[in-house]
């Protein structure tokens, strides 16, 4: 692989001490960075310069928690203004027409977006197996990430409390229990790479309380420390959770955590939103994180999650653009703008800044998915993971704080993105991805789940 020069950038963003440099360079040689530095770069024969003039130069975006599958089910009308578990009863019936060809588009689909957002590494956490579908649909999923180049953390989810046993989605897409175990062991086995900077890592993840059984978590919890890998699951996303927990297992969410051997530094959470004081701390003392996903948080109106305490608490906190079904978008830099500003409405003008933003997108990502001493930063030794944004254009102009700007205007999309030192992106165009094809193929998809249901609604 050829080294990498990206030189002349108006603003370097290395995420050390909140610094940026001025007229900076990048060097990057095989999968790792080389060099930073400032003025002019070192003459290296053979390199590949990118010239970053009118350009913000940033770590690639880290997203920690996105469900692939839903960029099929875009603002699907009878979910559009519904809180989170009649969005869920909406959309169920939907799901249950996935295949692994879905799962293939929704995946290439989302990556593309995340791509073009900036983002360089992702989580996703796919929990839906419909009974007559191909079993195999986190194995369709990282074949896609291998093919575009992405460093992808696929988390294998799970459901397996249906209707009939009190849980929320219908049998139809839930699994026995031993199948959803075995499968999980089989997929960590297969694909994970417990290196710091492996492109393809998989972590467990049952979906929600209301989804899986105790006996499920705890059996998944067991597995996780077996064969060491991470813990993820959705939890305190809305007060419909806490009422459930509290009616079916007399406990909160959190303590439904801690009694089935999940406090762990080893577990992220998705939303995280309805926490008390003491369950703050408790979390903080375990060292577990939080996939903060404001956009979908607002959407469902679910309520605001308490960022700036948790992250006092120290608990690691990404930002996750969450399924694009209740998001309804996968990029990773809007998100951004989204945290800023919901952060200042639930802690103050000065309670929440653009670092502390990008920091949720960088380093703290990072450090839920386990990965903070290779990923998040632009520091020699580090994954050669790097995002170039333009803010020359007309949404841009006139932006005098590079970091500040980069996040309160309209977001950009991204000129040049590399992974592990490879250009993925190149002149805003995705390396080796007919995006155009790829588009009219999730749209037909789209379509065919959509008449599906209304077929069978008849």
């Amino acid at each position: 692989m050829r080294p990498v020069i990206i030189a002349n950038a108006d603003a370097l963003v290395t995420m050390e001490s909140r610094h940026v440099i001025r007229s900076g360079y990048v060097v990057l040689e095989g999968s790792q960075v080389h060099s930073i530095g400032e003025g002019a770069p070192p003459a290296l024969p053979d390199a590949l310069t990118v010239d970053a003039s009118g350009c913000v130069v940033t770590p690639g975006l880290v997203n920690t928690h996105h469900h692939f599958y839903q960029t099929l089910t875009r603002a699907y009308p009878p979910s559009v203004d519904a809180t989170l578990f009649p969005w869920l009863r909406a959309l169920y019936p939907v799901w249950e027409g996935i295949t692994a060809h879905s799962v293939r588009l929704g995946t290439a689909l989302a990556m593309a977006e995340l791509f073009l957002s900036g983002c360089t590494t992702t989580s996703d956490h796919h929990y839906v197996f419909p009974c007559d579908a191909e079993p195999r649909l986190i194995d369709a999923q990282i074949e896609v990430a291998k093919n575009l180049g992405m460093r992808f953390v696929a988390t294998r989810g799970s459901m397996s409390l249906g209707t009939r046993a009190g849980g929320l989605p219908p049998d139809s897409v839930v699994q026995d229990e031993a199948v959803i175990l075995a499968d999980c062991r089989r997929v960590v086995e297969d694909y994970h790479d417990p290196d710091p900077f492996g492109m393809v890592q998989v972590a467990l993840a049952p979906c929600s309380p209301f989804s899986v059984t105790p006996r499920l978590m705890e059996a998944t919890a067991t597995l996780a420390a077996e064969l060491g890998v991470r813990l993820h699951t959705h939890l305190a996303e809305t007060k419909d959770e806490q009422d459930y927990c509290r009616r079916h297992y007399g406990c909160t969410p959190l303590e439904l955590l801690h009694r089935t051997g999940w406090l762990s530094p080893r577990t992220w959470l998705a939303h995280g939103i309805h926490f008390s004081d003491a369950e703050i701390r408790t979390l903080g003392d375990a060292g577990v994180g939080i996939a903060h996903c404001p956009t979908s948080n607002m959407r469902l109106a679910s309520g605001i999650a308490r960022v700036p305490a948790l992250r006092a608490a120290r608990c690691p906190v990404g930002l996750g653009v969450d399924g694009s079904a209740s998001n309804d978008s996968s990029h990773l830099l809007l998100e951004m703008r989204q945290a800023l500003l919901l952060g200042r409405l639930g802690a103050g003008a000065d309670g929440f800044s653009a670092w502390d933003a990008l920091e949720l997108a960088t380093v703290e990502g990072a450090r839920c998915l386990g990965r903070e001493r290779a990923l998040g930063r632009l520091t020699p030794g580090f994954a050669a993971d790097v995002a170039v944004f333009e803010i020359t254009d007309v949404a841009h102009s006139g932006a005098m704080d590079p970091v500040a700007g980069l996040i309160l205007c309209a977001p950009a999309q991204v000129r040049h993105l590399f992974v592990a030192g490879r250009h993925v992106v190149c002149e805003g165009r995705i390396s080796g991805l007919d995006v155009g094809s790829l588009c009219a193929e999730h749209r037909a998809e789209s379509l065919r789940l959509r008449r599906r249901v209304a077929t069978h609604a008849r």
